[in-house]
């Protein structure tokens, strides 16, 4: 028996059809159109998300042969926020990204207020836009009637698992499980439910919101017509939390970042919620039998974004590959620092106001000093993290971090974060970890995988990037790194 494992990002739609030892035995993937109206402003087409989430999975069914599948695991993009009337299933507007920074003066406003405290001890997280619950309000604030018809239970929010489970459903399935539920602003992750006093808070009628499951759970039955018959959906989790079960970081003090359009450390507390002092997220990690799993987490905005930016914005690059080559390319004596706050800068700053910027730039600067550059942009935020987890919890920074993601396959790239950290950085053999991590979800559930301790033991490491670089030029370039962060927090 095999796996359907649906994997929808922030940039693409991707399908892996997994056998129960978790090898893949096919993948498909489509990129989909992104929509920026304002500055800031970042929307995806529902539509698109679920076309090209069915399409993918057809195309990875029929590459694999059509075999017997025993569940779906789904993993998503967190936060992105979709709003649909439940009698249709139409959305009432775009999906709303997580990247999106409109409702920058809103969260400004409750902080001023004093409201923050009160929302970090209950849900873990701060008051930012790339969070849900802001994105819901202006939702319903901005289109017509939205928000009576919410009121009068008329209305359906959800996290992209949960509007994909709608569709796969045919409706019949309005779910989310706690990993998505933790990102909204409106989940207790103490409690393990929804907080009558975040939704208050936000103005968001608790009719608007799915029922909560566990990760690993019974989430509904497919359509017979989407695949030939109906398949369970037993595995559901958000893209770093998937990855973090994926690189099986099942013990507390394990840590794990992937690098996808953005960057997400997460690093595994045990069962305590650890309340960070310097910034970072408390979140779930996973929830398995009713038992929750605790993370620290630190996100990045832009890590593989900055790679985009080369190739789509400036025509640097035509391919994302091309970096690598480039890397070798650049003149070592000029010290390029970028600094790519597209849309603000994520953990631990958290200041969504402030915009890029690029550091040193020469007459001779030119496509292999961006390209170095940008790579090195995401282990300078990666150590912002490691840093800041090392303060909360007493040996993270001297952990292993195991990396996954579609920007670890540049050797250069895992080498300087390796270097920049001054840690072992391991990347495992697998790195279609968050893809793995929901299909072992649903696997496990349907009794076709191993449980948690024999699953560990099967991560196979690729290799270990060592440090190479001395800690006198370390520090130097890190320092260099920091002040480059204050200058453009100054201009914000």
């Amino acid at each position: 028996m095999t796996i359907l494992a649906m994997d929808q990002g922030t940039t693409s739609s991707r399908a892996l059809i997994f056998s129960d030892d978790l090898r893949v035995k096919a993948l498909d993937q489509q990129e989909f159109a992104q929509h920026f109206p304002r500055s800031g402003w970042v929307e995806h087409d529902p539509g698109d998300i679920w076309a090209s989430t069915a399409a993918t999975a057809r195309g990875a069914l029929e590459k694999a042969g059509n075999p017997a599948i025993a569940a779906i695991g789904i993993t998503n993009q967190r936060e992105t926020t979709v709003v649909w009337d439940r009698r249709t299933g139409d959305p009432i507007h775009r999906a709303i990204v997580w990247q999106d920074r409109r409702t920058a003066d809103a969260c400004a406003a409750l902080r001023e207020a004093g409201h923050e405290p009160a929302v970090t001890a209950t849900t873990g997280l701060l008051l930012d836009p790339y969070f849900s619950a802001t994105k819901i309000g202006w939702i319903l604030d901005h289109v017509d009637g939205a928000r009576d018809a919410a009121k009068a239970g008329d209305l359906a929010f959800g996290t992209v698992d949960t509007f994909l489970i709608w569709k796969l459903t045919g409706g019949r399935s309005h779910v989310t499980d706690a990993t998505n539920a933790a990102r909204t602003l409106l989940y207790d992750i103490h409690s393990g439910d929804w907080s009558d006093e975040m939704c208050d808070l936000f103005g968001i009628p608790r009719a608007m919101l799915p029922e909560l499951r566990d990760s690993a759970d019974d989430f509904g039955m497919t359509r017979a017509d989407l695949f030939g018959r109906e398949i369970p959906i037993l595995g559901v989790a958000g893209d770093q939390q998937a990855a973090t079960v994926g690189q099986a970081c099942f013990t507390p003090g394990m840590m794990k970042s992937t690098y996808g359009t953005g960057c997400f450390a997460l690093l595994n507390t045990g069962d305590q919620a650890v309340a960070s002092d310097n910034r970072l997220l408390t979140t779930v990690a996973y929830r398995l039998n009713g038992q929750t799993t605790y993370a620290l987490e630190g996100s990045i905005f832009v890590a593989g974004a900055v790679v985009q930016w080369l190739r789509d914005g400036l025509g640097v690059i035509r391919r994302a590959g091309d970096t690598g080559a480039l890397w070798d390319q650049a003149d070592p004596g000029q010290d390029i620092i970028m600094v790519p706050a597209f849309t603000g800068l994520g953990a631990p700053h958290w200041r969504p106001d402030v915009r890029g910027a690029v550091f040193g730039l020469t007459r001779a600067t030119g496509p292999a000093e961006l390209a170095r550059a940008a790579l090195e942009s995401v282990g300078f935020q990666t150590r912002d993290l490691w840093q800041a987890m090392a303060a909360d919890w007493d040996g993270a920074g001297k952990a292993v971090l195991r990396v996954d993601g579609g920007m670890t396959a540049s050797e250069p790239a895992m080498q300087f974060l390796a270097d920049i950290l001054g840690a072992p950085v391991d990347r495992p053999v697998n790195t279609e970890t968050t893809a793995q991590g929901a299909a072992w979800l649903a696997g496990w559930r349907a009794g076709i995988c191993p449980g948690p301790d024999e699953y560990a033991a099967m991560w196979r490491l690729d290799r270990r990037f060592t440090p190479q670089m001395d800690a006198t030029r370390r520090e130097a370039r890190y320092d260099r790194w920091k002040r480059a962060v204050q200058a453009v927090v100054a201009m914000g």
